[in-house]
């Protein structure tokens, strides 16, 4: 696997998680595979569960660990091709990729939308940098449109905690006060359009994700008819993705203030089939969640942010089995 944005990147899904359930069993089974080889993991985004959980993971599997954040101690880098660089920008991604490079086996890539310019974040431009001039396997630890070892976390989770065999799961839209990407959500459409689960996304008009991660799933503008039945209950906001608007690409179509009745309550639980609820974290309580919800027996958030660990570890040994 050289490198890992997408679910049919990882291959069959049953075999991965049962890898993955191998691997919870034994952590440090392959502690070998990585020895005397380095990973190094560029930070543009801020991150707590994703550098705790991969760098855990690389050393699960020996590798040694360079961190860097792009922010802190480096030098502002520039990522547009044929600018004039006399701003304070110091340093061009595509000078600097291949230096990284020089200094690592693999590397994984954190970098949020700009969530100005669609057709630069759906192109996956800072990624698709690294895997063209790094030289290096190169893996997300999310990206402009996507977060697939969240979602392949989510996945494991979801396995874990299922009470039949083909869950319902719902993914719904919750109201924030800033505009967020949509990676998140994008990757868990994608993962469980390939899962065997019943999926269905509800989110207000407007907010229709892009087909390439939703193509085939049910879409439900009525939060509560769509909660109807649910097992699991995914919460997370998303601005608006520009399908069906794209001059409101990045934009909140609605002051969050009037978007209340969509954060996820003990009454919106009561609509479902006693769900588990699920989020990737961090949260704003009182916006897409209230307290009792995600302090009550049927949260899987930590659950959840500790499987982060395990996707990683699949991944990254794929990765290594591949140099």
């Amino acid at each position: 696997m050289k490198s890992f944005l997408n679910v049919e990147d990882l291959g069959p899904l049953a075999q991965a998680l049962e890898e993955a359930r191998q691997l919870k069993q034994d952590r440090f089974r392959f502690d070998q595979l990585g020895r005397n080889k380095t990973l190094l993991m560029v930070f543009f985004n801020n991150s707590l569960r994703t550098r705790l959980s991969t760098q855990k993971a690389a050393m699960n599997l020996g590798m040694n660990v360079i961190v860097l954040d792009v922010n802190a101690g480096a030098w502002k880098l520039e990522t547009e091709r044929g600018v004039i660089m006399d701003g304070d920008k110091s340093e061009h991604l595509l000078e600097a990729i291949p230096v990284m490079g020089s200094y690592c086996d693999l590397i994984g890539i954190r970098s949020f939308a700009g969530l100005t310019d669609r057709d630069y974040d759906y192109a996956e431009t800072v990624f698709q940098q690294f895997v063209r001039y790094s030289g290096r396997p190169v893996f997300a630890m999310e990206t402009a449109t996507v977060h697939p070892l969240q979602a392949f976390a989510d996945l494991i989770t979801i396995e874990e905690h299922k009470e039949n065999q083909r869950p319902k799961v719902v993914l719904t839209w919750a109201p924030h006060p800033r505009s967020l990407p949509q990676a998140v959500p994008n990757s868990f459409a994608q993962w469980m359009m390939a899962a065997d689960v019943d999926f269905v996304i509800t989110h207000p008009e407007g907010y229709e994700l892009d087909p390439a991660f939703t193509r085939g799933a049910r879409i439900e503008y009525d939060q509560r008819k769509a909660f109807e039945g649910a097992d699991f209950v995914y919460a997370k906001n998303w601005s608006c993705p520009g399908v069906t608007r794209p001059d409101d690409y990045g934009k909140i179509l609605h002051d969050y203030h009037t978007m209340m009745h969509w954060t996820v309550d003990a009454e919106h639980m009561s609509w479902t089939r006693d769900a588990h609820f699920m989020h990737c974290l961090p949260v704003r309580r009182g916006m897409i969640v209230t307290d009792d919800v995600i302090e009550g027996p049927r949260s899987l958030v930590i659950p959840e942010a500790a499987n982060r660990e395990i996707s990683a570890t699949v991944v990254i040994k794929r990765m290594l089995e591949s140099l």
